[in-house]
């Protein structure tokens, strides 16, 4: 499916938190769910397994093909929570947030398709003090913003992704980000060290 299709068939929604802190509008998972799989890629050292998946999976697993766009995300993505001085674990929820907002795809105003301002990779909104439209859609700052969020909640470490997830984002689906858990890790497992 090109870029432009699936931007087109992303269900927007939105939401804003008292206070403006936290917003997060999502995006439909569209992808068929594969069967979960609890283990993490272990060819790359380095990595601390334990800290990706400390739950384990929650529910069946979403996984995409990514295309080359969508790992640079997944490499800048990475890169800011390492700036940020974030553990592995913060690079696997950011990601998974990310694939559920927008596939790991950095959009932008998707016209009479959005219902909201949401933009990006984690579609922020300006209007609910993210940033700049131009902010919100540059990868380090959408990913600094999301981190400096999940720094916020406390106990983020410990919680189920999609609960840590769901606090920063406040979305209108709470339960969609765990679906995509084991992506996220394998991804942090790949790119973590490279």
């Amino acid at each position: 499916m090109n870029t432009i299709m699936r931007k087109s068939v992303l269900g927007i929604a939105g939401l804003a938190f008292a206070g403006g802190v936290f917003a997060g509008p999502v995006a439909e998972a569209h992808a068929a769910p594969v069967s979960s799989v609890g283990v993490v890629q272990a060819d790359k050292p380095g990595v601390d397994r334990a800290r990706l998946i400390p739950h384990g999976v929650q529910g069946a697993q979403s996984k995409i093909a990514l295309n080359d766009e969508q790992v640079a995300n997944v490499k800048a993505i990475v890169a800011a929570t390492k700036k940020a001085g974030l553990p592995e674990r913060a690079a696997v929820i950011s990601i998974a947030t990310s694939l559920q907002e927008s596939k790991l795809e950095n959009l932008g105003h998707l016209g009479d398709r959005n219902d909201h301002d949401s933009l990006g990779l984690f579609q922020q909104r300006p209007s609910s003090g993210w940033g700049t439209p131009e902010q919100i859609t540059d990868p380090e700052y959408s990913t600094l913003a999301f981190l400096k969020g999940l720094k916020q909640v406390d106990g983020w470490q410990d919680m189920p992704l999609t609960e840590a997830a769901q606090t920063v984002q406040v979305s209108a689906y709470p339960d969609a980000y765990a679906q995509w858990e084991q992506q996220a890790a394998d991804l942090v497992a790949q790119y973590w060290n490279s």
